[in-house]
């Protein structure tokens, strides 16, 4: 199971094309339909455009993009600034030299200097970036060795870097680069890390007139009490390939979250508790317990979504 909602977003996305087509007669101009792939590795926006998206249909005036998260089903987010953060993922691999363990003073310990870097890397945000900035340092996954009286000759590590801008996005990468180079020469390996990158997207940040429009369009369609803010998240995808396809114009991008706790689910999350609380508590996306409610959600996603659109397809026959 993934459980990120993609479901809901192409059932949207369908629905909101259904809607346009029914009323073709009353606007004019192009609406293309995006199933963007890959999302969760950063890889299928980028992939598309490559492969020469824009080479086969025209360039966009605006792109359109929203996804759900545990908020209350029939409403909308719209974040001020930015909406998603750029993410960069680092394959590591750090070479020791293997052995028996019996005799550790003959290797070079991988696992060791696996730890040593696991452990400095938490001080790039304590110590490396300012409060004011908001940096995620993580490592998701660490392997060394087969069996547990034998040194391994490497270990690997992927690491993954998130920040709200390109410039702390670039200063934490450096940071990574440098820790993992000095934790290995300080452990006396005889070959320096191999650091590869697998993944990487920019900071996402919805286009302030782009974003101003369809805050309106939303507020006219479903009712100004439906639509609220929505705080800068440490998460990311690629969709801003879409709007940043290289060699060519930049695109307004707009960005929007999508409410999909039913009322049921919402109010047996902590009860009596403040909304706050409330979201804080509530399954997160790829969560097992991460469930929107079918009709609400996508009542509403095919409703901002067709909005949306809406506000730039231009109604007059002239």
């Amino acid at each position: 199971m993934h459980a990120c909602g993609h479901d809901v977003h192409v059932a949207a996305t369908s629905g909101a094309a259904r809607l346009l087509a029914r009323a073709r007669k009353l606007w004019r101009g192009t609406v293309m339909v995006i199933g963007q792939p890959a999302e969760e590795t950063l890889s299928g926006a980028r992939a598309m455009v490559e492969d020469g998206l824009y080479d086969r249909f025209a360039l966009p005036s605006v792109v359109l993009a929203q996804h759900v998260a545990p908020l209350p089903a029939g409403m909308v987010a719209h974040a001020s600034g930015p909406v998603l953060a750029g993410s960069l993922t680092l394959r590591v691999v750090l070479h020791g030299r293997g052995g028996h363990a019996a005799t550790p003073q003959s290797n070079v310990d991988p696992v060791i200097m696996a730890a040593a870097v696991v452990m400095r890397l938490q001080t790039i945000v304590a110590r490396e970036v300012s409060p004011a900035e908001q940096v995620v340092v993580s490592v998701g996954r660490m392997r060394a060795g087969a069996v547990g009286n034998v040194v391994a000759d490497d270990a690997e590590l992927e690491v993954t870097v998130r920040a709200l801008s390109e410039a702390s996005l670039a200063r934490a990468e450096e940071a990574v680069r440098r820790i993992v180079a000095a934790e290995a020469a300080a452990s006396g390996s005889d070959r320096p890390p191999v650091v590869v990158e697998l993944s990487r997207s920019s900071p996402l940040v919805s286009d302030p007139e782009v974003s101003a429009t369809v805050l309106t369009a939303h507020r006219a369609s479903l009712g100004a009490v439906r639509v609220t803010g929505w705080p800068p998240s440490m998460a990311s995808e690629d969709v801003t390939w879409l709007a940043t396809p290289p060699g060519v114009p930049s695109v307004p991008l707009v960005y929007w979250i999508l409410g999909c706790t039913g009322p049921r689910q919402w109010n047996a999350t902590c009860p009596g508790g403040s909304a706050a609380e409330k979201m804080a508590a509530l399954p997160p996306n790829h969560s097992s317990r991460f469930a929107p409610s079918p009709r609400l959600t996508l009542h509403t996603g095919i409703a901002a979504m067709g909005a949306a659109a809406a506000a730039w397809l231009p109604t007059d026959a002239g």
